[in-house]
């Protein structure tokens, strides 16, 4: 075992020993002894070392001989240097050769042994097939890396074998993810494989698929050249990827941080690029990753490979490894097969001699390896250089007669080939084979360079020339590699740079084949100066630093745009996780820190600080953060996240700033982009100039700014030959050429995205134009058919000729346009080429809101055909805009995706949004789609304003008068004052109390949320109670939530205090008629009040009501809203009918056209009061922030971070409420929540309670994500919630207990819970209907803010509310003006009309018209008629208007049999499915299906799929990858269902009725409380299908229906045993009635024995509960045995006797004969009963109840009329 050091002049943090402390671990007697010692060391040791020696630690794994070695101190090339032992110089006139011996191979320890494959788990074996065992090093690293969780770091030679060590990593994920029964949970974890160069990403991904195949993991690559798609990446387990790709990915919080949040393994190749341009990059993504780590707590596992370097402590401290665990250091005796070194400098300064030079002592090295029989590998720098040496070297051996050296010893299959090298194209490598020479480099045909491969594995080529690619790409091992020359062409820079260290390693990597040489010899021949270089760097003394203080700007401002760095805080610590970080407190002074400032400041806390500030101020002045120094926030803006997203770097920004602006032409683009600082490092060269100059003649369609001899001249030059698929000879401008291109398209995005921001239309077009034209390589006036490859260039050329545009040939059939090209079979090619450009058709409607803000409803309909090869297999990406052509102006844009299954279908998707609008009106408004792909393919609509009608301005609110508060004693009654805490009214009900209390006007009070509108619905209640006491009061609520509330709070308050009854009707609780007829107050939802009302003749309790209140009656405007127009409207007309007058009293928020409402609820100028919505009693503040992406869940993601930050700044103690749109949001929105708490000093601040208490609430609450939330004082509430967990958390949070709370949006509306701040993160939800995210309606954002202030504590409220950017101006313009309420009732006026019909208040289309009168919609028809698309306001065009919506209503009525017209045209008699429809409130859609579906015997199967059919079920939400739960559903249930429609609404409702009779396990908490849903209103929908069929008289049906509906309230199949409807009876406890016979027990008589079904049970039993507790005692508790006989003792037995009255011979009168009861033999002549023909006879069934104890119940009588009318008719009666 061999000790580690620390050689860089610092005390490593895990090296501290005392003082008086030996490496042994002896204690010295005294310190002094220690010192005495020292001064004698001293005295032999030379005066000026740059080395202190610290004291040596052992770690475990360091295998160091170097830093053992006694250094042979050397000058070479000038420079004093430490060389190993054993070396031989040799310096002459030409060059100067240093030769390093190979290693002695490490001698194996008495503790090593190797690993056999045989002995891991199923797993190992699977994987390593085909090895027996793994060698030396893996060996050692197998127990940390196998079976730990440890960070690791190794280092070890090249070709050691450090693929497999991250090989067993991967297994040791893996196998945590492994269930019982070797399923592997795919979808828990990602592994990420970060590999230095795309070359190796692919070489490695082909080796870990390979190897991961047999346990079904998938690997795929993620490069700048292979994209995957978001599907793909979800699919994927492992991805190997480039550091920059990982970057870009890790900056994008949008649509990856699900991805990255699962990554449990980084595995990081070649890790000491950290001190190459690239390094940055590696020290960005491991400080990102270790700040995940902390910050959420997950489990990130980092894996280090890297090559031997010489300070590895420091990059082991970087990575989080701990040295005694996970770091293992290999040095070069470790090599499979050792290494031997030369460097050859040579002298010549001239550089043709120094050619000649190296040329000649190439050649010597060649032919020595030669002659002792090995295979050389000469490694060049240039493809066209591997022919020129290839050429030369052959030649000197010509010249030398020693080409006999060379030649092949040819074997048996040598002819065969010759033959395959002489077939290639390829003409040098043709004419070196036969002299045992071949060329191989990145340029040839791939064919040619596996050829030449072959042929060197199997030594018919005694020499390869071959370029670095080679030693990167192909694992081709030789004896020995000789570079030739160290100056390598790098693109990046522009220039000549040295070869580096990397490739080198890369290179040496390739000497030695394993199997047959004992050791491999790698040669390098450079210049004399760079000499000392290389020997450093190979032989590991310099140790490696970090690159990261170049880039910090940059890095810095992706970190502020992905969220995780807000302050200077927290940028001085993300610092100290770099690398630049822990070299800086090695090695200061390498940092420009002096020695001084170091010892003042150890941690560099200052220095960190002020680098951070001055790259604050930096990007603050390029507009790409918004610092404010004051409080060190940082924020960031739409120009720092492109510039993060695109990669762009801050000089290029500040370009950007200063050139860039909306007249900018193509060229003044490109010449832009030419200036980035990307490309800042390519120079030109002389010898590039006369091709430069060519290029521009024949490729630059635009003029080229700058010219052949400036560097932004040359790239504009290439970037446009580029896109003119120009050729081009010179070597190095091919290189340029790919450069330029591949960061040319990324930088004209990212300004193009700029121009977007800036909403500049023309600019925007222009560059997304640019974009493709990049993309393709086609200018943009190309022919579009051109970006089809198949189409032929001739054919092409013709068509441009010809101008034959897209759309005149879509136009012309396939004949025509073969004919127009002269080549009859192109025609069909190039149709089909035409007919898959992306085509659109984009129709708008809009709708005025107010005078300045329009909803635009857009159409769109693809008009392509799809074809896999051509578009992929998702969707084609649009881009889409409003533009105002005048302005110059966009004020809309939104990105969207056609998905693929829309362009098969055809059917058209809809997208909604606002804009706005200014007076004078502009004539038009353009919408222009561009697609995001494709050239050519765009389309435009115009949004015409001619006929535009706006609304009438709104009438002013109503003043808040300065009134004296009105005390309670103004009510005039002890009872209802002793109602109220406080003692005066608020202002706002001062001013309503005499019109409320005092009078009967209808009153419409608009207030904002918060103002005490039910204390005003109290006032109207006990004017009633005061003035009517016999009549009814009913009070609406939107929600069946705020029903429940209001009961609570009412049974108390009134029913209990002023005992008056109150009843709720709802569709959970429908107490019956008697109940309702006493009530004094009833408290509905509108639909229940509605189903009521609807037949108010008959109901007598209806006619009571005196008062209407309807709570927040603005959601008229919402899906629900035509329900309370409708009742509305039938109040106003039962009231004219019964002259009895009902006063309707509405409340809502404030409104913007609270006349209109007025007016159409009859009130005057006394009743209306609309304050305005500032008079809060409590003031509120609103801040709104915009949040880029396009992706919804992403952009929720990246909202968490500022949640916290808003709390901290706005509510750091007072309570919190955030509304999210789902119970998974509320889920993601808390646990990251309590990530950033993690990293806080109190993680618990937000819980105001003693810890054990909290515990102890904890262990009742059943969710399990709620039990982690509540300890950090963080609750959650949705309709998921099981009842008693949500009260909990209301309690808690009411009582302050916990601080903050995470609530669905139905909260808002629900409870009444103020908090002092309410943050609305997002405004969208995702609508299961349309399926996409569609925007809350603003009333619900409005009553979210609502929440915002609790009067009796906070004196203002602040609402933080986060908006899609696109949405902000809109939702500014609406949450501080009121937002104007429309109509909806024109989607469902068919519905409404047909109960009308159905009650008898409609009967002829003129009733009709004059119903449509009486609603809101006919108020807003003329006030705002351009929203409902009337074109003016002439008497007869709003006749016409009305008369054909009511034509087009009745027509739909008709289809679905509900009604009929009869012949006059005129008249309209409602038929049996209306009135059916009517009276269990379903759509006349379910009843078309029933009549069109239904039929005489159907079973339970194909009754199952009718009622799931119901058109209730279509809004049944299908929320994201639902349709994948839905199939894994389906399999577990009996009944198949139609595999392609997974998504739909309908499907689901069938899984989930099936879920419910087989009791099965749901997938998610969704699927509860939709089964909920589809329950609900299941027993209907079944009891309207029952009418309808017994209706028809169909027997078999009407029965089927019945045991249907008794599935469903038992919950089981028709099949299950009866047995298993008693509670707490599973089918495993069957068994014990199956045994049971009646011997043991007492009183032996009743029935005796086995039982199988109920009716046998009961007899059973006999009425006694011993009997039942004996047969089931040893399955059930004693409790559950009460509850399972109370169920059996309370079924009920009934007795049925029937008789017959009528006519018999003989009789003189009516005569009354009974029916046998129980018939056993129907032959039996005594079981029938004779009638005589055409009499009438009377069947009377009684039936009555026989309860336990036999006590007699009451029993109703039926009668059924019948005629006979046989001559001689005998009944046979038999009973179900």
């Amino acid at each position: 075992m061999i000790c580690g050091v620390d050689r860089n002049n610092h005390v490593h943090p895990y090296s501290l020993k005392p003082a008086n402390q030996i490496a042994d671990g002896r204690l010295l007697k005294h310190p002094i002894i220690y010192i005495e010692q020292a001064l004698l060391n001293a005295r032999s040791s030379p005066v000026l070392v740059r080395h202190r020696e610290y004291e040596r630690i052992c770690y475990p794994h360091v295998y160091d001989s170097h830093a053992e070695a006694v250094k042979t101190s050397a000058f070479i090339g000038g420079s004093k240097m430490l060389l190993p032992e054993g070396i031989k110089r040799e310096n002459n006139k030409m060059y100067e050769e240093v030769e390093i011996p190979p290693n002695v191979p490490m001698p194996i320890g008495f503790e090593e042994k190797p690993m056999y494959i045989s002995e891991l788990d199923e797993i190992g074996q699977l994987v390593f097939k085909g090895m027996k065992s793994l060698n030396r090093i893996q060996s050692i690293v197998f127990e940390t890396a196998y079976n730990t969780n440890e960070n690791l770091l190794i280092c070890a030679p090249t070709g050691a074998g450090k693929t497999n060590i991250a090989m067993l990593t991967i297994l040791h994920e893996i196998r945590q993810h492994l269930q019982p029964g070797g399923v592997i949970r795919k979808d828990q974890f990602k592994i990420v494989y970060v590999a230095p160069m795309k070359a190796l990403a692919a070489e490695m991904t082909n080796y870990f698929s390979k190897r991961l195949e047999p346990l079904g993991i998938a690997v795929k690559e993620l490069t700048g050249d292979m994209q995957l798609t978001k599907g793909e990446i979800l699919r994927t387990q492992m991805l190997v990827t480039t550091p920059e790709k990982w970057d870009v990915v890790t900056r994008k919080s949008v649509g990856d941080v699900a991805l990255s949040q699962i990554v449990r393994l980084l595995i990081l190749d070649e890790v000491h690029l950290l001190h190459e341009d690239r390094g940055p990059v590696l020290e960005s993504l491991v400080a990102r990753t270790l700040r995940q780590v902390e910050s959420t707590q997950s489990m990130i596992r980092i894996l280090g490979l890297s090559a031997t370097l010489p300070n590895y402590l420091d990059v082991a401290s970087f990575l989080h490894v701990n040295p005694y665990i996970g770091l293992f250091y290999f040095d070069s005796r470790f090599r499979p097969v050792p290494l031997g070194q030369s460097f050859v400098g040579i002298k010549a300064t001239n550089k043709i001699q120094q050619l000649h030079d190296m040329e000649e002592v190439c050649y010597n090295k060649v032919l020595d390896q030669i002659k002792a029989g090995h295979q050389v590998m000469v490694f060049v720098h240039a493809r066209n250089s591997t022919v020129r040496t290839a050429m030369s070297l052959i030649e000197m051996a010509k010249n030398r007669g020693e080409v006999s050296f060379f030649q092949v010893d040819q074997g048996p299959d040598y002819g065969q080939c010759e033959k395959q090298v002489q077939r290639s194209r390829n003409k040098q490598m043709r004419e070196m084979f036969p002299d045992g020479f071949g060329i191989h480099h990145a340029g040839m045909l791939r064919q040619d360079r596996t050829l030449m491969e072959n042929m060197f594995s199997r030594g018919y080529l005694k020499v390869l020339v071959c370029t670095a690619t080679l030693a990167w790409g192909v694992n081709l091992p030789a004896h020995a590699v000789i570079i030739k020359g160290t100056n390598i062409y790098d693109a990046k820079r522009g220039a000549l740079v040295d070869l580096g260290i990397l490739d080198v390693m890369q290179i040496f990597g390739r000497a030695g084949r394993p199997q047959f040489d004992k050791y491999g010899e790698g040669t390098i021949i450079t210049t004399h100066e760079k000499l000392s270089h290389y020997l450093t760097l190979l032989t590991q003394q310099n140790p490696i630093e970090s690159q990261f203080l170049q880039s910090l700007a940059d890095n810095l401002s992706a970190e502020i745009a992905l969220g995780t760095v807000t302050n200077v805080d927290e940028a001085v610590r993300w610092m100290s996780y770099t690398y630049l970080y822990v070299r800086m407190r090695a090695n200061p002074l390498a940092y420009g820190i002096s020695h001084k400032a170091y010892q003042m400041d150890p941690q560099l806390e200052l220095y960190r600080r002020d680098l951070v500030l001055e790259s604050g101020r930096k990007l603050d002045k390029a507009r790409m953060i918004r610092f404010d120094e004051r409080t060190g926030y940082f924020a960031s803006t739409d120009l720092g996240r492109t510039a993060s997203h695109y990669y762009i770097k801050y000089n290029t920004i500040e370009t950007f700033n200063e050139f860039f602006n909306s007249q900018n032409t193509e060229a003044d683009i490109l010449s832009i982009t030419s200036k980035a600082e990307e490309f800042e490092q390519i120079k030109v060269r002389d010898e590039e100039m006369e091709e430069l100059e060519q290029m521009l003649c024949n490729f630059c369609e635009l003029p080229a700014a700058g010219g052949v001899e400036n560097g932004y001249g040359k790239i504009n030059i290439l970037l446009q030959t580029y896109i003119g698929r120009g050729e081009v000879d010179s070597f190095s401008l091919i290189s340029d050429l790919s450069y330029v291109a591949q960061n040319a398209a990324r930088i004209v995005r990212a300004l193009f995205e700029i121009a977007l921001r800036k909403r500049w239309p023309a600019m925007t077009y222009r560059l997304l134009n640019l974009c493709k034209v990049i993309d393709k390589r086609l200018w943009g006036w190309a022919h579009p058919l051109r970006q089809f490859s198949m189409l032929p260039p001739s054919v092409l050329t013709r068509l441009e000729d010809r101008n034959l545009t897209v759309d005149k040939l879509r136009d012309m059939g396939k004949d025509e346009i073969g004919h127009m090209l002269h080549h009859v079979n192109i025609g069909l090619k190039v149709k089909q080429c035409v007919h898959q450009i992306p085509a659109i058709l984009m129709e708008s409607s809009i709708q005025p809101i107010t005078r300045t803000v329009l909803r635009v409803c857009l159409s769109i309909t693809p008009d392509f055909r799809w074809n896999d090869q051509v578009h992929g297999s998702v969707g084609e990406p649009w881009w889409l805009w409003v533009e105002d052509p005048i302005n110059d102006h966009i004020y809309h844009s939104e990105y969207f995706l056609l998905q693929k299954k829309q362009v098969v279908s055809g059917e058209p998707q809809q997208v909604v949004f606002t804009i706005p609008i200014f007076e004078p009106m502009p004539s038009q408004y353009y919408i222009r789609a561009v697609s995001d792909r494709w050239l050519g393919s765009e389309a435009v609509c115009i949004i015409n304003f001619q006929h535009l009608i706006l609304p009438e301005r709104h009438p002013p609110h109503t003043e808040l008068l300065d009134l004296q508060p009105l005390p309670v004693t103004a009510l005039g009654n002890r009872e209802y004052e002793s109602l109220y805490q406080f003692t005066h009214y608020n202002p706002i009900q001062t001013q309503i109390f005499h019109t409320l209390y005092h009078t009967d006007t209808n009153v419409l009070l608009g207030a904002p949320t918060g103002s005490g509108k039910t204390i005003a619905a109290e006032m109207a209640m006990f004017r009633v109670f005061n003035q009517y006491p016999t009549a009814k009061v009913v009070y609406i609520a939107p929600l069946k939530a705020l029903v429940r509330e209001r009961i609570q709070d009412w049974k108390i308050r009134i029913e209990q205090k002023l005992g008056k009854k109150v009843v709720e009707l709802t569709g959970d609780v429908t107490p019956d008629m008697r109940a309702i007829a006493q009530a004094d107050l009833i408290v509905t939802t509108p639909e229940k009040w509605d189903g009521v009302s609807r037949s108010w003749q008959n109901r007598s309790y209806v006619q009571k009501v005196a008062i209407l209140i309807i709570d927040e009656i603005h959601l008229l405007g919402e899906d629900r809203g035509p329900v309370l127009e409708v009742i509305v409207s039938r109040t106003n007309f039962i009231s004219s009918h019964t002259s009895k007058s009902v006063r309707v009293v509405g409340l809502s928020t404030a409104l913007a056209n609270a006349r209109d409402l007025a007016d159409w609820l009859n009130i005057g100028q006394v009743g209306l009061f609309n304050f305005r919505p500032s008079v809060r009693p409590v003031p509120l503040e609103v801040h709104i922030h915009g949040f880029p992406g396009q992706h919804y869940c992403p952009r929720m993601a990246t909202m968490n971070k500022p949640v916290f930050q808003a709390i901290r700044t706005h509510s750091p103690v007072k309570p919190v409420l955030i509304f999210v749109s789902s119970r998974r949001q509320t889920r993601l929105t808390a646990l990251d929540l309590i990530a950033f708490l993690a990293t806080e000093d109190d993680p618990k601040q937000w819980l105001h309670q003693d810890e054990r208490e909290m515990t102890d609430i904890i262990a009742t609450i059943r969710d399990s994500n709620l039990k982690l939330t509540l300890a950090f004082g963080i609750g959650m509430h949705h309709a998921g919630l099981h009842e008693r967990d949500r009260k909990t958390v209301e309690e808690l949070f009411v009582n302050c207990k916990i601080q903050v709370l995470i609530a669905t949006s139905t909260l808002a509306w629900g409870v009444n819970f103020p908090a002092h701040l309410v943050i609305v993160k997002g405004t969208e939800y995702y609508d299961g209907k349309t399926r996409r995210y569609v925007d809350y309606p603003i009333t619900d954002v409005l009553q979210m803010m609502g929440r915002a202030g609790r009067p009796q504590f906070d004196d203002q409220g602040k609402a933080v509310i986060f908006v899609h950017d696109i949405k902000k101006d809109f939702y500014k313009k609406f949450l501080y003006e009121p937002f104007p309420v429309e109509s909806s009732l024109l989607s469902v006026l068919s519905d409404h009309l047909n109960a009308e019909i159905a009650a008898g208040t409609v009967t002829s289309k003129q009733d009709a018209m004059d119903y449509i009168t009486w609603t809101y919609f006919f108020r807003r028809l003329v006030m705002n008629p351009s929203y409902y698309d009337l074109d003016d306001l002439s008497h007869e065009t709003i006749n016409k208007y009305l008369s054909n919506l009511v034509e087009r209503s009745l027509r739909d009525l008709e289809c679905s049999f509900c009604m009929e017209i009869q012949e006059d045209e005129c008249t309209i008699e409602s038929l049996t499915y209306g009135r059916i429809s009517s009276y269990y409130y379903l759509k006349h859609q379910t009843m078309r299906t029933f009549k069109e579906r239904l039929k005489p015997d159907l079973p339970i199967q194909e009754l199952l799929g009718i009622l799931s059919d119901a058109e209730e079920y279509a809004e049944l939400p299908v929320r994201h990858n639902e349709d994948q739960l839905n199939s894994e559903l389906a399999r577990q249930l009996p009944l198949q269902v139609n595999p392609h429609s997974y998504d739909s609404a309908h499907t689901k409702t069938h899984l989930l009725l099936q879920a419910h009779f087989s009791r099965a396990q749901l997938p998610c908490s969704d699927y509860g409380s939709d089964t909920k849903t589809v329950l609900d209103n299941v027993i209907r929908i079944c009891q309207a299908m029952l009418d309808v069929v017994a209706n028809e008289g169909w027997l078999a049906s009407v029965l089927s229906i019945c045991n249907l509906v008794q599935m469903i309230v038992q919950a089981r199949w028709l099949q299950d045993s009866s047995l298993l409807t008693l509670p707490h009876i599973e089918k495993q406890d069957l068994y014990v009635f199956r045994r049971w016979s009646s011997k043991g027990t007492r009183g032996g008589h009743g029935y005796g024995g086995p039982v199988e079904t109920l009716p046998e049970l009961m007899a059973a039993c006999d009425g006694k509960e011993d009997n039942f507790t004996m047969m089931v005692r040893e399955v059930l508790q004693p409790n559950q045995i009460a509850q399972a006989w109370g169920y059996l003792s309370h079924l009920p037995v009934v007795e049925v006797a029937m008789s017959v009255k009528g006519w018999w011979e003989g009789c003189k009168e009516q005569t009354e004969r009974s029916l046998p009861a129980n018939v056993t033999n129907i032959r039996d002549e005594a079981s029938w009963l004779q009638l005589h023909a055409n009499q009438e006879y009377v069947l009377q069934v009684s039936m009555r109840r026989l309860n336990m104890g036999q006590q007699r119940v009451s029993h109703p009588t039926y009668f059924l009329h019948f005629l006979s009318n046989h001559a001689h008719s005998i009944f046979d009666f038999s009973l179900f």
